[in-house]
């Protein structure tokens, strides 16, 4: 089916790290068989379907297609473009509600890797938890937490971040340019039980590795480029015998793949979006003409810090 764009939202951590160039993709090849990456170059000009979660019209389909129908409203992964051909199969279950604000569907990816962060990180009724980096998908995860039972102290260096994360249910917050997130939980509690890192900074993985209790768990669901200066692992890692564990969305923890996968990620969280439980549209700070693009990408690059998620639109 032919899908018109309405919306498509920019990550401003992966789409930021290549036009800064710090991008792995950029100088190395990633072996999807193997799972390793190799000499080579898996990003080259020009990028096709660069692009992180769009929402669009059906404006045509195949003739043996009727889900989802013609004119319905949908959310999916198709790239910065002003439409695409998708397969049709790829966006069954993916129509917005009558009524929805179709600005919301653009959240659809980036909900779906806080819940799977949230996920790895076994949150049972009670944790403490901190979640170290209130972006989008920092608060995301923060909401995500609450709703599954935890106390959540949510980190960053942003204060209106950190109002917002007050917002979206946190039993506390900490600006971590005042001091240490460790020494802090541990002045309420022997440390957390689980910390997931999403601020993307070896330093504060570090810190996140300091601020677990012996035997906790470390979700390290940040983007993290070049080589890991400041992560001593021969310090608290070591000594606590932390667990750390990567969250990516190219999979599910491997012990809910059984029942799990991206697919339903996705659509649970949408899900919660549209029973009101998660209040995504807070999150929308900017929304730029896609010709503004370059305009768009400056700003990021420069004053990320007054960006929360930027949504380029395709059509009044």
């Amino acid at each position: 089916m032919r899908v018109r764009t309405l919306y498509s939202g920019v990550s401003a951590g992966t789409e930021l790290t290549a036009y800064r160039g710090t991008n792995p993709y950029l100088t190395r090849k990633w072996d999807l068989e193997r799972r390793l990456f190799v000499e080579g170059q898996t990003h080259a000009y020009p990028l096709s379907g660069w692009g992180y979660q769009e929402v669009g019209e059906v404006v045509e389909a195949a003739p043996d297609v009727a889900d989802p129908p013609v004119g319905s409203l949908v959310w999916g992964i198709w790239g910065h473009r002003a439409e695409a051909v998708v397969p049709a199969d790829k966006l069954v279950g993916h129509v917005l509600p009558p009524g929805a604000d179709p600005l919301t569907g653009v959240f659809a990816r980036v909900g779906a890797i806080a819940l799977n962060a949230v996920h790895a990180a076994d949150v049972h009724l009670g944790d403490q938890i901190a979640i170290f980096g209130q972006g989008v998908i920092g608060l995301l995860a923060t909401r995500l937490a609450v709703l599954s039972g935890a106390r959540v102290v949510a980190a960053d260096a942003i204060p209106d971040r950190l109002e917002l994360a007050r917002k979206f249910g946190a039993a506390e917050t900490f600006d971590v340019a005042s001091g240490s997130v460790a020494e802090f939980m541990r002045k309420r509690v022997v440390g957390a039980d689980t910390v997931i890192e999403l601020s993307g900074s070896h330093l504060g993985l570090h810190e996140a590795i300091r601020t677990v209790r012996k035997g906790g768990r470390v979700v390290a669901a940040g983007f993290y480029q070049g080589d890991g200066i400041g992560l001593r692992l021969g310090e608290e890692f070591h000594h606590n015998q932390v667990q750390l564990v990567s969250s990516q969305i190219g999979g599910v923890a491997s012990w809910l793949a059984h029942r799990w996968d991206v697919e339903r990620l996705q659509r649970t969280f949408m899900e919660l979006v549209h029973r009101g439980e998660v209040d995504a549209r807070e999150l929308v700070s900017h929304v730029m003409p896609v010709d503004e693009a370059a305009e768009a990408f400056d700003l990021l690059d420069k004053h990320q810090s007054e960006v929360l998620q930027l949504v380029f639109q395709f059509e009044e």
